[in-house]
């Protein structure tokens, strides 16, 4: 497994936790906090830890628009609605379709399916594949 995989993965177990607590609009400080603590538990993963944060920090900062950009592209499906491992991986995919640079699209796009195919249902993968896809070519686009 590659090193942002596990990245994304221990994102997505944190940011998880978060939203079934209802603080993904915590203080950063807060979250900064809150991630150190988990981040005790994953010594062996130290190397994934520093992206696993910024990923965390730009979900947690960003969470409100991203859920608006996955609802332009989710038909009859209100973000609230979907399950929360499907909602967080897709706003990890969307925030680094939006905000990484170094992160290609492509690429951001197959680590969620993957990610989705590991922790979530048979269906959600292409559920997610059909809203990232939606909003990468929306945002290819408007360039």
């Amino acid at each position: 497994m590659g090193l942002r995989r596990k990245s994304r993965e221990l994102a997505l177990q944190f940011l998880f936790s978060f939203d079934v607590q209802s603080r993904l609009d915590a203080p950063a400080e807060e979250i900064a906090a809150a991630f150190s603590r988990f981040s005790e538990h994953f010594i062996s993963s130290n190397a994934a830890l520093p992206y696993a944060q910024v990923l965390v920090e730009g979900v947690c900062h960003h969470y409100q628009d991203l859920d608006k950009r996955i609802a332009a592209h989710s038909h009859r499906w209100r973000v609230e609605r979907m399950s929360v491992v499907d909602r967080t991986i897709l706003r990890i995919a969307a925030y680094e379709l939006s905000w990484a640079e170094d992160a290609p699209a492509q690429v951001v796009i197959n680590e969620a399916l993957e990610i989705a195919k590991r922790y979530s249902i048979d269906d959600s993968a292409p559920f997610i594949n059909g809203i990232l896809d939606g909003m990468h070519g929306a945002r290819q686009r408007q360039r």
